[in-house]
């Protein structure tokens, strides 16, 4: 598989997952200091420029998940490149 094809694969099961199964592979491959790190970098790089409103909120919530997807399909490439 291509790194694309990989990336596709996973974003297309994370959207299938529900709670229970994201909250699973995120203690399997995702320690707490990195979820949390994730979640501060995106809220001291990108805060200033949301703007202060529900959408601006929502896309600063979303932000650090967006960052574990990246950070989890590396992870995946890394794994089968073994």
């Amino acid at each position: 598989m291509t790194d694309r094809e990989i990336a596709i694969e996973f974003t297309e099961m994370w959207d299938s997952f529900d709670v229970e199964e994201i909250n699973s592979l995120l203690a399997k491959n995702v320690s707490m200091d990195l979820l949390e790190f994730f979640s501060s970098y995106a809220s001291e790089s990108f805060g200033e420029l949301l703007s202060d409103d529900p959408v601006g909120h929502e896309l600063e919530r979303r932000l650090p998940n967006l960052m574990i997807i990246g950070y989890i399909i590396r992870v995946l490439e890394e794994r089968l490149q073994e």
